[in-house]
């Protein structure tokens, strides 16, 4: 809805991410390997510069699995039998999230060379 304040749209914000965890394993997934990729990046301590990076691509990984799931439970309300279209856009979607991951798992990848190279 909107022009709520701020602390309700907060909220309501949280309640989506705690729903998008109880409910859907690959944002779960997608957080474990964001915390793990933290981890290692606490053991090589690569440049700022690569934590940023490392850090927007994890935070771009997890919104395009919310978009993800919040399409596709949209759509699965709204038209719950099969049709192409919907699985084609559904297939898009998920394109994204790997594209995403890929990219963000490229980004890691460099991080690490970099870091352990210098």
């Amino acid at each position: 809805m909107k022009n709520q304040p701020f602390p309700k749209k907060l909220r309501n914000a949280f309640s989506g991410i705690r729903f998008a965890w109880a409910e859907e394993r690959n944002f779960r997934l997608h957080v474990v390997l964001g915390f793990a990729a933290l981890f290692v990046f606490a053991l090589v301590r690569p440049a700022a510069l690569w934590w940023a990076l490392i850090v927007l691509c994890i935070a771009l990984v997890l919104a395009a699995e919310l978009v993800n799931s919040a399409i596709e439970a949209m759509t699965d309300h709204l038209h719950p039998g099969l049709h192409p279209i919907i699985g084609k856009a559904k297939d898009m979607l998920a394109g994204m999230v790997l594209v995403m991951s890929v990219g963000a798992a490229i980004v890691a990848m460099i991080a690490l060379y970099a870091s352990l190279a210098a």
